[in-house]
């Protein structure tokens, strides 16, 4: 005989079967919401139902568009999909997605020091709140392949970190899609929702920094086509005026995110004989790399030289000397990308907002 219980059947009812004090059979019936099955799913999008399992399975046997559109039927329809992904060692409460774009004008990015700090901000917050997070190898370089990261992604939300040449791409997405967040700067005309650090700020402290301690001659070194630095070189140009002191286009020197990188740039300036007390870098990679170009020279920092880096990354407060920085609070900034994809309701990200830019003194600026 079955065990007494709830059981099924096609028109979505459930049957509850008991026994009553007086050995009767007592029969009731209950309505529950229909939910999507499976072949529903296959129905829906066209497929067999074995198409749209190996889909829902992300087998290399069914082809990209056929994977979007089952999943983002899956999404809409509220079918538990979730079910169907590979199980983990322990149960999440959701998964979510690391995705890097391509870097704008520079490569490996993702051996940055910062960028390692940030993935790492972000990973403690998603194991804070019991979720997975997925590290994407794939790189958008376009509106068409953001697309294709939202709608292959079985997460819940994804994390983009950083803009490269995306912005008027993401402008887009937001108007179809909300479940995901960037990591960048804040730009005028913005309509996604974005976390980033206040880069115009931190810019203005480290130079105002130099400025009090006696600095005339202040060289910007960084990338100056990343909407990041372009923001801390804005915020070095405000503090010279609020300084009073004047602005040479001779000082604003182009580097790449990368220690060799500043170094050259840097030992070009000194050869080409323009004269400069203190540098101002757009990352603390890039600081290294200008205090190794001194040091070749026979420059002391911080007593002939005043350098000052931004990101705060680990090596700083180890490096000889220690390095003054503006440090930016990865931690936060992991907290703040994982709720707003975890605590909007699904609906929207929210809105974007700013991490302080903190002054951090150490010893290569000399006070």
């Amino acid at each position: 005989m079955p065990t007494p219980g709830f059981r099924a059947h096609e028109g979505g009812h459930k049957l509850c079967s008991k026994f009553c004090s007086k050995g009767v059979r007592e029969t009731r019936i209950r309505v529950s919401r229909k939910t999507t099955r499976l072949e529903d799913l296959a129905k829906l999008a066209g497929v067999s139902i074995s198409t749209a399992s190996r889909a829902l399975n992300d087998s290399p046997a069914v082809n990209d568009r056929t994977k979007q559109l089952i999943w983002k039927l899956a999404r809409e329809h509220d079918y538990p999909f979730r079910r169907h992904m590979p199980s983990g060692p322990i149960g999440a409460e959701a998964t979510l997605a690391l995705v890097v774009p391509r870097p704008q004008g520079r490569d490996g990015r993702l051996f940055d020091p910062f960028m390692l700090e940030l993935m790492a901000g972000v990973s403690e917050a998603a194991r804070d709140r019991d979720c997975d997070l997925l590290i994407s190898h794939f790189s958008p370089t376009s509106y068409d392949d953001l697309i294709s990261a939202m709608t292959t992604s079985r997460a819940e939300g994804v994390i983009f970190l950083g803009q490269s040449t995306l912005h008027g791409a993401f402008n887009r997405l937001v108007q179809t899609e909300a479940r995901f967040v960037v990591w960048g700067a804040q730009l005028p005309d913005q309509d996604y929702c974005c976390v980033g650090s206040d880069n115009i700020a931190g810019g203005r402290r480290a130079t105002l920094h130099l400025a009090r301690l006696g600095r005339k001659r202040i060289v910007f070194l960084g990338d100056l086509d990343p909407p990041e630095a372009m923001q801390r070189q804005r915020g070095y140009v405000e503090a010279l005026e609020a300084a009073g002191l004047p602005f040479d286009p001779d000082l604003v020197v182009d580097a790449h995110f990368e220690v060799e990188s500043a170094e050259a740039s840097l030992d070009s300036l000194i050869h080409r004989g323009v004269a400069f007390d203190g540098v101002v870098c757009a990352s603390d990679q890039i600081a290294l790399g200008a205090m190794r170009a001194l040091e070749r020279e026979g420059r002391r920092v911080p007593h002939d030289v005043s350098v000052i880096g931004f990101d705060n990354v680990p090596f700083s407060r180890y490096s000889r000397p220690a390095l003054t920085t503006i440090a930016q609070d990865t931690q936060k900034a992991g907290r703040l990308m994982v709720s707003k994809l975890l605590d909007a309701g699904g609906e929207t990200a929210g809105r974007s907002e700013r991490v302080p830019a903190d002054l951090i003194v150490r010893e290569s600026c000399g006070g």
